[in-house]
């Protein structure tokens, strides 16, 4: 049997959700593992506290595997949560219907202009916000003109969301609230200047100011990638099939800007943080956590092992990993109040090296054009400034461009799944494969490092310096001796 609402009796009474089919109140763009495993979880739980109409809508931008699960279960589906200690599995019952932004987008369109939707939430990656990694400014291409300047219906992420409040205030549907729930430093932020950009040129700037609000906010729970293993876990312990379920490490932590002109679940009785300012906590998780992501996966992936936990077992890597930390990410930025950096630091590499979380090393490694700007460079850039040349995250930026060349040191293929995939390949192609030739062309890709990083002697030197020595010695030899 497949899981749906006639079926929930033949799942463990424990393991139902905890609260009845909500009415619609969030409309949140983007149906992937994350969003799942996080916000749906806290707004259930928030639900079940303090009552409410704050259903998900979930809009799938376009693929259709996890809308059409969903739509066949109910809404329905369920979220394990690994544990060394023992799983433990539940199902979440907050969705309250899911559309397909691909299939039909002025559906969409129309329920950002219902009044009975007062927030509107997003995980669609960075790429999803059109903005340049390098400058956060807005990149106007062929597909979001046509958003703007045709009646075609949208195909964009910001296309969908300027056509919506353009309803929205034709219908006079009251405030709204747009909340970034992607890893983008001051992510509220962002949001606003884009939607800024296309309200002034559709004519509703003034309304945006006077109604809509961006509340930033930070993320954070490690959520792997889906399997067969998943869903053969899911099934065992639910007593039905769920082709929507997924995993997540026990960890899960949620700051908001408490910004919402039209109410807000109460998402602090789910054990959300609501603050003025999250952006101390964004700069904190970003830079460290989701730096040394990117690092453990680069040089993970290049040594050949395929998933962080085992990357992490790399003779090492541990050291190199609280080097960068301690001298890198931690002098480049002021933590929240009562935060240290280098203990909070020491937290993630236990969750990594957690090892019922079985995130692959390429998983992480995508994208990683849109990635580095935010995880990696923005220390690099802070470290610079200082006068202080961050040889640690040279080693990050050049395991990057080491990953980019799309082998393995024993050999294998590594996957570029990346935007930047074609000029990438292009600029290597065109270069001399040499380090020297390596680094000045991926220097050259102006969208992801600005002017500065890119002429900066000591950082271009320090480049060269470390792909010099993994062509000479590999990824893991010169971990072990780095340090």
């Amino acid at each position: 049997m497949e899981l749906n609402r006639s079926t929930l009796a033949q799942v463990p009474a424990a393991a139902r959700p905890r609260i009845d089919t909500p009415a619609a109140g969030i409309v949140h763009l983007g149906l992937g593992a994350f969003h799942r495993a996080h916000q749906a979880v806290f707004t259930e739980d928030a639900m079940a506290a303090a009552g409410g109409d704050w259903g998900i809508v979930g809009v799938a931008p376009r693929s259709p595997e996890v809308y059409d699960a969903m739509r066949t279960q109910d809404g329905l589906f369920s979220v394990t949560t690994l544990d060394p200690a023992g799983n433990s599995t539940r199902v979440i019952g907050s969705s309250a219907g899911q559309l397909r932004a691909a299939a039909d987008p002025d559906a969409v369109v129309a329920l950002l202009a219902d009044p009975k939707i007062k927030i509107v939430t997003l995980t669609v990656t960075e790429k999803g916000y059109k903005l340049d990694a390098a400058t956060g400014r807005l990149l106007l291409d062929d597909d979001l003109r046509a958003d703007l300047e045709t009646g075609r219906p949208p195909q964009t992420v910001p296309g969908l969301l300027i056509r919506g409040l353009c309803a929205r205030r034709k219908a006079d549907a009251g405030p709204i609230a747009l909340a970034s729930c992607d890893n983008l430093p001051a992510n509220g932020h962002r949001l606003r200047g884009l939607i800024d950009k296309l309200a002034a040129a559709t004519a509703i700037g003034d309304w945006v100011r006077e109604s809509v609000t961006f509340p930033g906010s930070m993320v954070d729970r490690i959520v792997p990638a889906t399997t067969p293993v998943t869903l053969a876990g899911a099934a065992q312990a639910l007593g039905v099939r769920d082709q929507a379920a997924v995993n997540g490490e026990p960890y899960s932590a949620w700051v908001i800007e408490d910004d919402f002109p039209a109410g807000r679940p109460a998402w602090e009785q789910a054990g959300a943080v609501m603050t003025s300012d999250p952006r101390p906590y964004e700069r904190l998780k970003l830079r460290t956590l989701n730096g040394v992501h990117s690092a453990i996966a680069y040089l993970g992936a290049v040594a050949g092992r395929s998933t962080i936990a085992s990357a992490l077992e790399l003779p090492g890597m541990h050291e190199v990993v609280r080097q960068y930390i301690a001298c890198d990410v931690a002098p480049s930025f002021d933590p929240p109040s009562g935060v240290d950096t280098i203990a909070y630091g020491e937290e993630v590499l236990t969750r990594f090296e957690n090892p019922a979380i079985e995130y692959q090393t390429v998983q992480v490694a995508m994208d990683g054009s849109q990635k580095m700007p935010q995880r990696v460079l923005q220390t690099v850039q802070d470290r610079l400034a200082a006068g202080s040349v961050p040889r640690w995250g040279a080693l990050v930026v050049a395991a990057w461009m080491r990953f980019v060349q799309g082998v393995s040191d024993d050999g294998q293929p590594l996957p570029l799944n990346d935007p930047l995939a074609d000029r990438i390949r292009a600029r290597l192609a065109a270069a001399p494969s040499t380090p020297d030739g390596v680094v000045d062309a991926l220097l050259g890709l102006d969208t992801v490092f600005t002017p500065a990083l890119a002429e900066d002697a000591s950082f271009r030197a320090a480049l060269v310096e470390w792909l010099t020595a993994f062509e000479k010695h590999g990824v893991a030899a010169t971990l072990a001796g780095a340090v």
